[in-house]
């Protein structure tokens, strides 16, 4: 099976900060929290489509 590479991107400033692989059998969005350097708080931040 082969990993998807995928960015996440911050829900309050939509700014993309990190990015990640990502299984091809896993059809839902990946939602981490993680800390993001502009906002300078641990936010949500979600799969960019």
């Amino acid at each position: 099976m082969k990993n998807n590479k995928v960015s996440l991107a911050c829900e309050i400033c939509r700014r993309k900060n990190y990015t990640t692989n990502k299984s091809n059998q896993n059809a839902a969005r990946l939602t981490v929290k993680k800390h993001c350097i502009h906002c300078q708080a641990h936010t949500l931040h979600k799969e960019e489509v």
